[in-house]
């Protein structure tokens, strides 16, 4: 069971007392670290190790005091040695081990004195023994639980992706394939997260399992994992007592997650080390909004060629749900921090409406929009109640008791909803959510130094397989309960739609039997509009930027607009698209936020880009066109150009410009030319260079 932040702190000052006339190098260091360990409930040898053999890239050998792969160096020195050389030392081993050993913390100790070293964020803190109380809370990653900064294009991501990818094609290649493939992959990949944060404790413990439980050819690896998962299962007070007790160490996660049958796939030596490879990576540092996708992509090896190029990134989700919602939430808190009276009361009613707002996205693939919005209302929420508890938090670090979280974080995944028109996508946004759900509860317990843990899992995100043009979006989620439509739904134009992706398009928009030229995307803004007839839902979508252009604008935008009474309260002209993949999709988008008319707001935002690939300029219209432009000084603000069949200023009607429709008889080839005019020579004058798009 995971020790409460007040218990580790007590233990801390134990520690701290019981080791305050410690000096010496060679003849302490060892016990020190095994009691240290301790402080957090892990057993130092099931972990790290001493006297670590490295050869440093001089050739000479080396010796690292403590090493935890992937995570810890530790080099030690006697008490008022110069920690200054021991940092270059520390550094020479970091160099020398191998890439995927390398850890992410060093800490230098002259047993008096820490200094540790996060080398993802080059965050360095330096403190006395006698405050190691203070600052458990830094040491979090020896229980699995670490602060995160949140980046996108963060390799890591790519690096797990490329993992679960070897995985899959060794298994795949094997006839281990389809539902059964992915099912068992989501499992692995939630299994994977789950040993290096904490879920799983001690950390590493699965990894543990697969290298010392399973046979080197690999031939027992799928019978114990269907043992693993058939644990994973069921709740700890309805385990058999003869129950194997590498296996008994596992939680009960619940969730529906491990609840499904599966086929058992055969392993071999080869995918045993794959999977090994995929467990010795370490998995805290990755995104689940990001890696989801690139999980996705590793289903198909076209998309997985492109490595994510239909990936949304972060900043341009940002660039939907800020000025949808999460400015105004922002703005709203700063000026509840500024109250001077009833700043308390009004802050705990904000947070309570940020636990009643739900999400919709319609087309959430594998959930990237949802997962983005959910862990910013968490790190809003992590800065509210900071405010509402900072006299709490000034006593606790007097030895206080720890704020209650399980009943003050209110905010949980089952306010989002989703639906997806694939399987797979749909299973891994529901486990991505989870992902980010435990990330946010880390951040919250390192934040305010109180354990706290979603498991089991209570709560799921809500998350529909199946066409969501088809579904009825009230018997998913009611209008009168949601909050906001997010989303970046698909963008197929008129001419490369099936033919029932067009009669959707028809259908939707009411265009009769001809069925306009309007992209696919267009169906769900007037999906999302009727949708919320009648209820203040606003929504924001990416979409191409087509439906602002040409012909597409006077077949959506009256409709839209007009008959299903909405107004445009932001948006982003044309920018390119960026992705998190290596060869990144060439697309360029728009992103348009709705809002009923009746509830306006009388100043809009409109982001312009002088260079499309650059930061936007902000301006603020009393209004926005279809066309996506300052429409302040028009009298009508939705006035669009039709399309006109006849010349409108009475010339006569063009009946057809310069068609190629001879046949071909007319178009010569150099060889042709040649031959007609040594015959013919007096037809020089009219032989006149062809030129189309090509030579132009």
């Amino acid at each position: 069971m995971r020790l409460s932040f007040n218990e580790i702190r007590a233990r801390a000052s134990r520690f701290a007392a019981d080791y305050a006339d410690a000096t010496y190098e060679k003849g302490e260091t060892q016990t020190f670290y095994n009691d240290f360990f301790q402080i957090f409930g892990v057993q130092r040898r099931s972990v790290a190790r001493y006297e670590e053999h490295v050869k440093k890239l001089n050739n000479k050998t080396g010796f690292i005091d403590l090493f935890w792969p992937r995570v810890l160096l530790v080099e030690q020195k006697s008490a008022g040695r110069d920690l200054a050389k021991a940092e270059v030392q520390a550094g020479e081993y970091f160099d020398a081990i191998k890439e995927a050993d390398r850890p992410r913390f060093q800490l230098l100790c002259d047993f008096q004195t820490f200094q540790l070293l996060d080398r993802d964020t080059r965050e360095t803190s330096s403190f006395a023994l006698a405050d190691l109380p203070k600052h458990v809370e830094r040491f979090g990653f020896i229980m699995g639980m670490e602060k995160r900064s949140f980046k996108d294009q963060d390799p890591v991501n790519i690096k797990a992706a490329e993992l679960v990818g070897r995985l899959h094609d060794s298994l795949e290649a094997s006839g281990y394939k389809g539902h059964q493939l992915e099912v068992f992959l989501t499992r692995i990949v939630f299994c994977l997260f789950a040993d290096d944060t904490g879920i799983f404790e001690p950390r590493d413990i699965f990894l543990d399992f697969l290298e010392t439980r399973t046979k080197e050819d690999g031939s027992d690896i799928g019978p114990l994992l269907a043992q693993l998962f058939d644990v994973l299962d069921t709740p700890e007070d309805q385990r058999q007592t003869t129950l194997d007790e590498d296996l008994a160490r596992f939680p009960y996660v619940n969730g529906g997650l491990f609840s499904a049958t599966i086929r058992t796939p055969a392993f071999n030596a080869d995918m045993r080390q794959r999977l090994l490879e995929a467990g010795q990576f370490n998995w805290s540092g990755i995104s689940p909004a990001i890696f989801g996708s690139l999980f996705q992509s590793v289903m198909d090896k076209q998309e997985r060629r492109e490595a994510g190029a239909h990936y949304t990134t972060e900043k341009n989700i940002l660039k939907v749900i800020g000025p949808l919602f999460l400015d105004d939430l922002r703005a709203e808190f700063e000026g509840l921090k500024a109250r001077k009276t009833n700043r308390i009361k009004l802050l705990q009613a904000f947070h309570d409406r940020l636990a009643k707002l739900t999400f919709l996205d319609p087309a959430c693939g594998c959930g990237n929009f949802l997962i983005i919005t959910y862990r910013e209302l968490r790190l809003l929420e992590i800065e509210v109640l900071r405010e509402i508890h900072r006299a709490d938090l000034a006593r606790m670090k007097g030895g206080a008791t720890e704020l209650p979280l399980q009943s003050l974080l209110k905010i949980d995944v089952d306010q989002f909803h989703g639906i997806e028109f694939s399987e797979f996508p749909a299973r891994i946004a529901e486990t991505a959510m989870w992902m980010m759900d435990h990330i946010m509860n880390t951040q919250a317990s390192l934040e305010f130094g109180a354990a706290f843990l979603r498991i089991p899992l209570r709560k799921s995100p809500a998350i529909t397989h199946g066409d969501a043009l088809e579904l009825d979006w009230q018997a998913l989620l009611p209008a009168a309960k949601c909050g906001y439509i997010i989303g970046n739904p698909p963008f197929v134009g008129a001419k490369y739609q099936s033919e029932f992706q067009r009669a959707q398009v028809r259908r939707i928009a009411g265009l009769g039997k001809s069925g306009g030229t309007l992209d696919y995307v267009a169906a769900w803004f007037l999906k999302a509009a009727r949708y919320g007839q009648g209820h203040d839902v606003p929504f924001a979508f990416v979409s191409t930027n087509s439906i602002t252009q040409g012909e597409q604008v006077a077949q959506l935008w009256p409709t839209l607009l007009d008959r299903n009474g909405m107004e445009i309260a932001f948006a982003h002209q044309t920018f390119a698209w960026g992705s998190e993949a290596r060869g990144k999709a060439a697309v360029h988008v728009i992103v348009t936020g709705m809002e009923p008319s009746a509830n306006a707001r009388p100043v809009k935002r409109l982001f312009s880009y002088p260079d499309i690939k650059g930061e936007p300029v902000e301006t603020q219209p009393k209004a926005i066109s279809p066309y996506l432009t300052d429409a302040s000084a028009l009298t009508n603000p939705h006035v669009v150009v039709g399309e006109e069949s006849r010349p409108i200023n009475g010339l006569p009607r063009l009946v057809i410009g310069s068609k190629p429709i001879d046949g071909g008889h007319f178009i010569f080839s150099p060889e042709e030319r040649d031959t007609f005019l040594a015959t013919e020579p007096q037809a020089a004058p009219y032989l006149r260079p062809y030129i189309g798009a090509r030579e132009f």
